[in-house]
């Protein structure tokens, strides 16, 4: 696989959109004991999600553990997944500390004639919310494309303040901004700004969704995707949608699942319900010591036990 944009079968931007509602994984990306991405490990997966129905992929997000992947290794990641997603949209995560990383991962996406891209704060140094503000509007100019910032202050560091999306929502092309982490009442005051600035919001609570639609956000952008995407993809069309059925049950099998991969940290705990659910998830990409090691042992076994109880294999 190489950063070749020429060949690759993609569409135009006018033909795939920026997605304005649904259900997003926030892909896993499995790679080899050598750092490199699985490409059939990673098709394998996203069949599996196209064919429950999700609506779209966050690329090289948190889920994703991109600041493992040095920037031509993120090119080529977002390369692969534009192929194998199709027709999927896909936005790309072009988040980073450094502003020409950034916007080299922008002109990328671009290149890659994806609809959207997502940018989270730098990270790591503390950042005021006007240099935030720049720090986004130089992705903004770069990438040339719908543009959805990505909240997440328990990773960053830093909140991304409701003054600040509104500022680059009058100056930016913003599609929305995904809400993740502790503070779930930020849903309120995002949804009702997103009202007036013709933004959309999803949240990063998977656990979370029937609260989450009742709030008005249009969809969820969430790591549990890859573990249950057919819960999560039923609990949209009930709740979002107003299709018939029953959500009690998915309900509480999604909070289970949440419950069970919530004894280990994010994102190993992520590729533990996955490989639970039937998949490979690769090679750690980060050291993990003998009592994480058992502890992801422990969660494969109890949620495999319970996909099997529930039918889900």
């Amino acid at each position: 696989m190489n950063s070749s944009v020429t060949e690759l079968p993609v569409p135009t931007v006018s033909s795939i959109t920026s997605p304005r509602a649904g259900i997003l994984a926030a892909l896993w990306l499995p790679t080899q004991l050598n750092g490199e991405l699985d490409r059939e490990a990673l098709m394998r997966h996203l069949e599996f999600l196209r064919h429950h129905g999700i609506h779209g992929i966050l690329a090289l997000g948190s889920t994703g553990e991109f600041p493992h992947f040095d920037l031509e290794e993120r090119k080529r990641v977002l390369e692969c997944v534009a192929e194998l997603a199709y027709p999927l949209p896909v936005i790309a995560n072009i988040s980073d500390i450094r502003p020409r990383a950034v916007a080299e991962l922008g002109r990328f996406a671009r290149q890659l004639r994806l609809p959207a891209i997502a940018i989270m704060p730098p990270g790591f140094f503390p950042s005021r919310q006007d240099d935030l503000l720049a720090h986004f509007l130089h992705a903004a100019d770069a990438a040339q494309l719908p543009s959805f910032l990505y909240n997440f202050p328990e990773l960053t560091g830093t909140r991304i303040d409701l003054p600040t999306v509104e500022a680059f929502s009058e100056r930016a092309p913003m599609a929305g901004i995904k809400q993740s982490g502790g503070e779930f009442a930020y849903h309120r005051d995002l949804i009702a700004l997103g009202a007036q600035r013709n933004f959309v919001v999803f949240s990063g609570a998977d656990t979370r969704l029937p609260e989450v639609f009742g709030l008005g956000a249009v969809g969820c952008i969430g790591g549990l995707v890859n573990i249950a995407p057919d819960l999560m993809v039923h609990l949209f069309n009930v709740c979002r949608r107003g299709l018939p059925g029953d959500t009690a049950l998915p309900f509480a099998r999604l909070k289970e699942i949440g419950t069970v991969i919530d004894r280990l940290t994010f994102p190993l705990n992520v590729a533990a319900g996955m490989e639970a659910r039937g998949f490979a998830p690769g090679a750690p990409k980060a050291l993990v010591s003998p009592t994480s090691a058992s502890l992801y042992r422990g969660i494969v076994d109890t949620l495999r036990a319970r996909f099997r109880e529930w039918g889900m294999v």
